[in-house]
């Protein structure tokens, strides 16, 4: 999900300071969809951080960092 939608954003932004924010405005208003490819990258990121963060702290609660053998 997150390649798909970051290339599709990839296509229509521009990084120069003076064009940044209306590029971001030029997709959200002038691309096919492209006001819900820009959110559905936005969620999906978010989604990956929480994931991580679950991940994370199941291991800690777990104890894994005790299992030399992992390491």
């Amino acid at each position: 999900l997150q390649i798909l939608t970051g290339l599709f954003l990839a296509m229509h932004y521009t990084s120069d300071t003076m064009t940044a924010f209306s590029s971001v405005t030029h997709i959200c208003r002038d691309v096919n969809y492209g006001w819900i490819i820009r959110y559905m990258h936005a969620n999906g990121a978010s989604m990956f951080f929480i994931c991580l963060f679950i991940h994370v702290g199941r291991g800690l609660y777990y104890g894994s960092y005790t299992f030399l053998e992992t390491w």
